[in-house]
Formats: C-alpha cells, sequence, structure tokens
C-alpha cells in the first residue's frame, strides 16, 4: 500500500516548499538584454502544457500545502486565456495567494480582468524611465505602454504592486534614485535584483556590468531612510525588503550572488513544458508533463512524484560572473 501522501512539502534541508512559480509560457513580447538572446526559437504547442494541465499541475502543488502561486513566462499576458486560467486557480481550496509578474505591455487592458479573476498582487518589470533607454535595455519595449499599464493596476485595487528592476553597471545605474523616487510617488514597492546567470547573454559582460545590492544601498542612503524588515518568512519571495521611511513603500533586493538567501528557499518553478526545476542555478528537475498526460491508472502519481521530488533539491546555487553560462537555460525558460 503506498505511504500517505504528506501535509506540505519538505525538502532534505528542512526547508517547507510552500510558494510555486507557474510559467505559462516561454515566449515574451520583450527581449531583455539580460534575459534572451535577440533571436529566440520558442517551444513547439505540442510540448507545452495546456490550460488544463497547467490547472492540473497547480493544484496537486496546492493539495501539497503550497500556498502562494505566482504565474510567470516568459510574458504569462502573451498566453490565450491567461484570464480564465487565474480565476479557475484562484478557486483552488487551500490557496492562500496568487499573483502574477508581467513586463506591464499588456496590462492597460487586463489589469482589472486579472484583478477580477483573483490576482492579489502584480510585479511588473521596468528597468528604465527614459524611453530611448528602455527601448535598448527591451530592445522591442514602448515605455509609454508599460506606464499606462501601472496606472491601469494602480486604478485595478491590487493589495500590492512591486516594479522589478534589473541593474547594469554602466547600462541604467544612475537611475536607481529616479526609480525608488518614481516608486514611492505612487504607493508602489520596488526591488532591485542582480543578473542572473542563465543562458549565453553576448550583448554585455555579465562581470563588467555587475553591480552589488550593498552598493545599491549605499547609494539610496543618501536619499532615503531605509528601515530594515528582516528575512523573509512564510510563503514570501527571496526579497530582503526595507521600507522607505515616511512612506507605505518598500524597497526590496534579491541578491543571488552578493547575499545568497539559499537557507531560506521556500519555492520550487514548473516550465510551461512541464519541467519541475528544485533550484534556480541547479539542473535537478522532474519531467511532471508525462505524468500529466499518462492515462490517470493512479489519480495521485503527480502528487506522489512530487512530493518525492523535494529529496533532490539542492542545498544551494553556486553562482559566479562568469560570461560563460553555468546554466544554459534563459531566464524566459525556467519561469520567472
Amino acid at each position: 500500500m503506498p505511504a500517505p501522501l504528506p501535509e506540505e512539502l519538505v525538502d532534505a534541508f528542512g526547508r517547507h516548499i510552500r510558494y510555486l512559480r507557474l510559467s505559462v509560457t516561454d515566449r515574451c513580447d520583450f527581449r531583455c538584454v539580460y534575459c534572451m538572446a535577440e533571436e529566440m526559437t520558442f517551444l513547439p504547442r505540442r510540448e507545452v502544457l495546456s490550460l488544463e494541465e497547467l490547472e492540473r499541475v497547480a493544484a496537486a502543488f496546492v493539495d501539497l500545502g503550497v500556498r502562494k502561486l505566482r504565474l510567470t513566462g516568459g510574458e504569462p499576458l502573451v498566453r490565450r486565456g491567461i484570464v480564465d486560467l487565474a480565476r479557475r486557480l484562484g478557486r483552488l481550496p487551500g490557496l492562500d495567494e496568487l499573483v502574477l509578474t508581467t513586463n506591464g505591455a499588456r496590462l492597460a487592458a487586463l489589469a482589472a480582468p486579472l484583478r477580477d479573476a483573483g490576482v492579489r498582487r502584480l510585479n511588473i518589470s521596468i528597468d528604465s524611465l527614459q524611453p530611448d533607454r528602455f527601448r535598448a535595455l527591451t530592445r522591442t519595449g514602448d515605455l509609454g505602454r508599460v506606464l499606462a499599464g501601472i496606472e491601469a493596476a494602480r486604478a485595478a485595487g491590487f493589495d500590492r504592486i512591486r516594479l522589478n528592476t534589473v541593474i547594469l553597471r554602466g547600462r541604467n545605474d544612475d537611475e536607481v534614485i529616479d526609480l525608488v523616487t518614481f516608486a514611492r510617488d505612487r504607493g508602489l514597492d520596488i526591488a532591485f535584483i542582480e543578473e542572473m546567470p542563465l543562458g549565453h547573454i553576448d550583448e554585455h559582460s555579465r562581470a563588467e556590468a555587475f553591480i552589488s545590492s550593498a552598493d545599491l544601498r549605499d547609494r539610496l542612503a543618501g536619499h532615503f531612510r531605509l528601515e530594515a524588515l528582516g528575512d523573509p518568512a512564510g510563503a514570501a519571495g527571496p526579497a530582503r525588503r526595507f521600507r522607505i521611511a515616511g512612506s507605505d513603500s518598500q524597497v526590496g533586493f534579491i541578491s543571488p550572488h552578493s547575499n545568497n538567501f539559499c537557507h531560506l528557499c521556500n519555492r520550487v518553478r514548473v516550465t510551461v513544458e512541464g519541467r519541475l526545476l528544485l533550484c534556480l542555478g541547479n539542473e535537478h528537475s522532474l519531467d511532471l508533463r508525462e505524468l500529466v498526460r499518462r492515462p490517470q491508472g493512479d489519480p495521485l502519481a503527480l502528487h506522489r512524484a512530487i512530493a518525492g521530488a523535494m529529496a533532490r533539491k539542492p542545498e544551494r546555487h553556486h553562482f559566479s560572473h562568469s560570461d560563460e553560462p553555468e546554466i544554459v537555460r534563459f531566464m524566459s525558460t525556467t519561469g520567472g
């Protein structure tokens, strides 16, 4: 007789997995220089999980104690049926929080429907407030559309909205103060993310472009008083957060290089082709697509496979600044 399913997912290092990042597409309408190559080959449709399959995977994780679900991509809003999927996922019994990460370009039309569907918080990527620079960093993006999307999201009444910014030395590091001011003045949060060494990027040198979270905090210290909110806990993500004094807005720092957060890891990722990634910076994974598409002789086979995979979750990643990729998959195919 099979062993009973666990009530929650716990890895070999005692970390409780309460957070799933679920990619709904590997496609994106931007080509950000730190995330993708200029010319990309995307997955054929037959290899991509259907909306029904994505829902089944998400439901299995929630049955196993996951309480926070983030929809990612690529760019999730290019996936046809995304609002309906969000509505169905938001109704999963036991799920506490449904959130989404987006580049914001399609939010003007979709912010209100997503909020009505049950999405509670948004992360919106924006790396510059200068139109020409924004275009250069995204290769295809229109800053005006993203700013309109941010305003639509504010009007839709999400619980919180956070801007995500990747800072590259010599490219946009002179905008750090402006970006925090922009967020604070609009009641938004902002997080600065050290560039992840995923995929082969030849547009710039990662080593030369790297700028640490500590460097950014030092720059901000002369303009804002930041009050530490402590390490993330529960189903929170990896950002170490600070409240801007006199404001409800927060500044976060995600520091995979300079301040490793692996001991606090509470999350796993599922790519749109159904690959369960147990660590952002390692290739330990499990093919869930094969299980989802297998005739259901054992209705709990998917649950058992997910629970069993937790023993293979690595203790940590080992990122460096090498321009040779340590992980060949691009961030856009990883699932945010």
